[in-house]
């Protein structure tokens, strides 16, 4: 009889499933247009995805989160710049002033996720990077040759190389013709 693996019932999330998962749970929260009100979501919608996703999966979810709420903000900020009179100045501001406002919040929201994460078995997954990245290098020779290093030696004067410089024009000066009488 084969054992089966036990596995925690519920919901799993892959990878993207959970960044899908938190992107559109924070997109749909800056409609609101209060900063806090988006922060508070995405640290939320954060949590909710380290918790669900598949273990497997972990280290690829640890890391978005600041690229996720870039990403929302700057769709928030476009969106706002479109009927500026000067897009490129509200768009900067726009930026500007709601990444600087969630700061603490994004900091924070990624030490909660790494923290859960690590318990959740995201070390495993940082061993199992490091082995593939290892398994793709190029084996080393346990000795190497000792090479001599090849010294200059330049061409003699007067060298001459007919495949590489072509024929001589002087008929007297190819090998085996004879000039003159």
């Amino acid at each position: 009889m084969v054992a089966r693996e036990r596995t925690r019932p519920g919901v799993r999330l892959t990878a993207r499933g959970a960044v899908t998962l938190v992107f559109v749970i924070t997109l749909a929260s800056e409609l609101t247009g209060s900063i806090t009100v988006t922060c508070a979501t995405f640290a939320a919608a954060c949590v909710v995805a380290v918790l669900l996703v598949q273990p497997k999966d972990l280290l690829a979810l640890a890391v978005t989160p600041p690229l996720l709420f870039f990403l929302v903000t700057l769709i928030s900020a476009v969106v706002a710049a479109l009927g500026a009179p000067s897009m490129v100045q509200a768009l900067g501001l726009g930026m500007f002033t709601d990444l600087s406002a969630a700061a603490p919040w994004l900091f924070g929201t990624s030490a909660a996720m790494l923290a859960i994460a690590w318990f959740r078995g995201l070390p495993d997954n940082i061993t199992a990077l490091k082995a593939d990245l290892r398994s793709d290098r190029p084996t080393r020779p346990a000795v190497r040759p000792k090479t001599v290093p090849a010294k200059f030696a330049p061409e003699p004067e007067g060298y001459y190389e007919p495949r590489v410089y072509g024929s001589p024009r002087d008929p007297k000066d190819r090998p085996g013709v004879q000039s003159g009488p």
